[in-house]
Parts: structure tokens; sequence; C-alpha cells
């Protein structure tokens, strides 16, 4: 890309308003003393560029569109049950991990040194790659690059370096060693499910007990007991036994449930539940009067009737619903959602409880300060890396490592360790890949269809390619302000 340089400035004796340095732009050169003036000057031009009043312009309970989808069209509606229909309270985590902590000790014989480790609520996020043969804990972009700063091994953080050299000297991962379709490679596995948070904090627990005992341990029994212990807890149906006796306590949202399910019924739409719970945990009519399976030969599907087994492919043929008259409502991007979008063209909504908390964060003066900031100093150093003296290269560095604190700044207002679950530092995640490519539609909980008409039609937003980008950034990242830099970026070709 050859960058003509822009129309030149003199450089000033003091720091003047935005507008007064842009209307005294002249034509003479710029003298080699004044130039690293004026590109403190620029940066300057650009510190105080959110204006009033644009924090708070993202609704939590907001439905957010990836394809267009009316609901008027929509006779159909599907669901899951956990973390969809049902949404649980964080303590349901802590009694899973503890569980299947002391299944690995009572059962698999580890240390007991293990029982001092509590569940973390806020160490893992979903949607992290876990690298079964180095131990490694991490997020993953869009592209298969690794997001340095957010590889963990156990509980503590895998220096750059050296995940750089685990790789072969790179960050990228290759498409052979990563996730599948579903998102079980051969060796790296991703963690899709919330129900995977405990999971991923317990094999971050123990490994970080191995390490500080110095014990040895291999990598692929260790992963393999934990997921079975986790398995367990699911299973043998535990966590089913303690929502049963609180429901109180472990279910968020019940009211706001019933309340989406009343309004559904009541303009007389078709409702299905499809789920891996156990029919006596989920509220509906049980199987018989004894709760035991038929062995009729099922030829339909009857209403209000419970069907155990059977598979997806049966359930099509029985009750002929495909195309975009069925809208299924899932958490889990693949076991609950691709194959229906992609295989069968039902329309779907991805469940994403961590929204809501995410939004809440944009939402801040401080996030959007440090992303219009950020954005600010991007442009800056593209536009202005043709200046190579000595003094004008210094100050690009320090941009350089100004504009690296404030993207860990930014990443650590999600997440200390792993940032937001969308996206790296300007990428998406791979979990933010998958969810538009598997879901039309978005939200944090089903409560938020309450806010909406059941004729509403979602139309997804035109957001810019790289190519459009110059077009938009002024309006996206300043609140319709202009960016002084923006009417200079009509010389690159």
């Amino acid at each position: 890309m050859l960058i003509q340089p822009p129309r030149p400035l003199t450089a000033p004796q003091s720091r003047p308003s935005y507008h007064a340095a842009h209307a005294r732009q002249e034509h003479a050169p710029l003298l080699p003393r004044a130039l690293p003036m004026w590109l403190w000057r620029r940066g300057w031009e650009l510190k105080d560029l959110l204006p009033p009043g644009v924090c708070n312009l993202l609704n939590p309970a907001a439905i957010y569109a990836n394809n267009e989808i009316s609901l008027r069209d929509v006779e159909i509606y599907g669901f899951d049950y956990d973390y969809t229909l049902a949404q649980y309270s964080s303590l349901l985590h802590s009694m899973i991990f503890n569980t299947a902590r002391d299944i690995l000790i009572e059962q698999y014989k580890y240390p007991e040194g293990l029982k001092k480790y509590d569940y973390l609520p806020g160490f893992a996020i979903r949607g992290l790659h876990y690298d079964v043969q180095k131990s490694l804990l991490m997020k993953i972009d869009a592209f298969h690059y690794v997001q340095l700063g957010t590889a963990y091994r156990g509980l503590k953080p895998v220096a750059d370096e050296e995940v750089i050299e685990l790789y072969g000297g790179t960050q990228h991962i290759p498409l052979y060693q990563m996730s599948d379709f579903y998102g079980k490679g051969p060796s790296i596995k991703q963690f899709m499910d919330i129900f995977s948070l405990p999971e991923m904090t317990l094999l971050s627990s123990v490994i970080d007990y191995f390490i500080n005992h110095g014990i040895e341990f291999d990598q692929v029994h260790l992963y393999k007991d934990i997921s079975d212990a986790i398995k367990d807890v699911h299973v043998k149906g535990m966590m089913y036994k303690w929502i049963e006796k609180d429901m109180e306590e472990y279910i968020l949202h019940g009211d706001e449930t019933y309340a989406v399910l009343n309004r559904l019924v009541n303009l007389n739409k078709k409702l299905f539940l499809i789920t891996n719970s156990p029919f006596s945990f989920v509220p509906f009519r049980k199987l018989d009067d004894k709760g035991s399976l038929q062995w009729d030969k099922i030829d339909k599907l009857e209403k209000g009737k419970i069907y155990k087994q059977g598979n997806l492919f049966d359930f099509l043929r029985l009750t002929g619903w495909r195309g975009s008259k069925v809208l299924y409502f899932g958490d889990h991007l693949y076991s609950d959602l691709a194959d229906l979008m992609l295989r069968h063209g039902w329309r779907t909504g991805a469940i994403v409880p961590e929204l809501e908390p995410e939004i809440r964060i944009i939402n801040t003066e401080q996030y959007m300060h440090s992303l219009t900031w950020q954005q600010a100093l991007t442009g800056l150093l593209e536009r202005m890396q043709m200046y190579q003296d000595a003094e004008s290269k210094q100050v690009l560095l320090e941009w350089m490592q100004e504009r690296q604190e404030i993207r860990s700044l930014t990443k650590n207002l999600f997440n200390p360790q792993f940032g937001s679950i969308f996206r790296t530092f300007h990428n998406p995640t791979y979990f933010s890949r998958r969810l538009i490519r598997f879901s039309d539609i978005y939200m944090a909980s089903i409560s938020c269809l309450l806010n909406y008409d059941m004729n509403f039609t979602f139309f997804p937003r035109r957001t810019p390619l790289q190519h459009e980008a110059p077009l938009w950034m002024d309006q996206l990242c300043t609140g319709c302000m202009k960016t002084p830099f923006l009417e200079e970026m009509v010389h690159i070709r």
C-alpha cells in the first residue's frame, strides 16, 4: 500500500484546540525538528474525542441479529433446557467443582491436598481452547491465532515467548491441530458449554497443584480423569437432585421464562422441548403414571406427551417441521444449533448469558474512552509510520507502547486472565466466529423476547468491511465527531 504524505502542518508553539489546529493547516514543509512536536500534537488532538452522552448506548436486554428474521413467520418455537429455559446461579458451578474434585480424590486417588482448591468464578470464560499435550488453556481468535497474554498452564500465565516457542515460532495453530466442526480436535479441545466453566477451573487447579508440588503427570490421563469426574456429576444425576431440593437457590428468571412460554401459547404457537436432562427433572407431564418408558411404536408425536431417546432425524420425520417456520433456542453453539441451521434450515437463537455483563462494561465511560483512544492511536500509527527519522521513530514507539497498555487495560475490564468472550485485542474470537455462523439472533436470556412484539423483524446492521472502514470510523468510534486524520485517508492509494 503506497501512502502519500498528508498536507503538511507547521509545528505549534503551544497545544491548540482541535478546531483551531484543524483550521490553521498550512502548506509549508515540516522542518525536521518540528516533526516530532507535530506528531505529538496530532496525538493530543485525539485525546479527548469522546463526546458527552455516548455511553449506555447498548441495551443488555436487547436481541442482536446476525441474519434477518421475522417473528411473524415463526410458527413453532423449540427450546433446549439447561441455560436456555433454565438459567442457573453461580452456586451451581461451585457445587459441580467441589463434587468433581472430591470424586478425583476419593475414586481416582488424586492427592488430598486438592481439597484446598475452591471454585474461582472469575477465572475462566467460555470458548477457550485446551491443548491436552501441552496442558495449555488459551483464547484463540477467528484466524487460529493465540491471543498473547491469555495462555495459562494451571492458574499461572505462560510467557508469550514460551507460547510462541511451543507452537514452532508462531502464535498460529494449524487447522489440523484445531478443533473440528464440533469443537473436538485430535489434541486441542474447545470448551463451548457454560457447564464447562467449573471443568476448566478444576483442570487448571489440579495442574497448578501438580506443578507446585513437583509431581509429574500424564497430560492425556489427567484431562480424561477430570472430564470423566465432571461427567459423573451430570450423568449420575447429582446436579439435578441439588436443584430439585432448592430451586429458588439455583434457578434464575423463572417467572420471566414462564411469561415467555405463556405468551407464545396464547398466540397459538407450537412449542417443544429437546433436552438431555432427565424427564423427571424437567417439570412437564411424565411418560406414564409410573414414569416408565412405553414400548409402543411411535408413528406420530402427540401434543402434551413426553418422548425419550430417539434422534433428530426421526423427530423431523415425525413432525415434518423444516425451514424458517421453526425457531430453536439453545446455549451450545455446536450441539444445540449447528446442525439445525446448516442441515435442516431452522432459524436459531443463541442464548449467551455473558452478553449482559459484557454490555454493561461496554457502556461504561472507562471502556468508551479506552476504545476511542485505542482506535485513534491505531490510525495515527498507520498514518504516521512514513516518518522514519530517529526522533519521530521514538514518538511512534511510545505510541505503540501506549496502545499496547490500553489494549491490556481494555481486556482486563472483562476478565483479567482471558478478556472478553467475544474479542481478542482486535479480532473476533473463535467463539464469536461460531456464534455468527450458527445463530440468526443471540441474546442474554430467553426473557429478552418479552421486549418485542411477536411480529417483530430483526435486521442485522451493515457493519464495515475493512476496505469500507475509513468511511465509518469517525462515526462509530467518536460519536459522529470527525477525527482529524480521516480526511487525509483519501490520499492513501
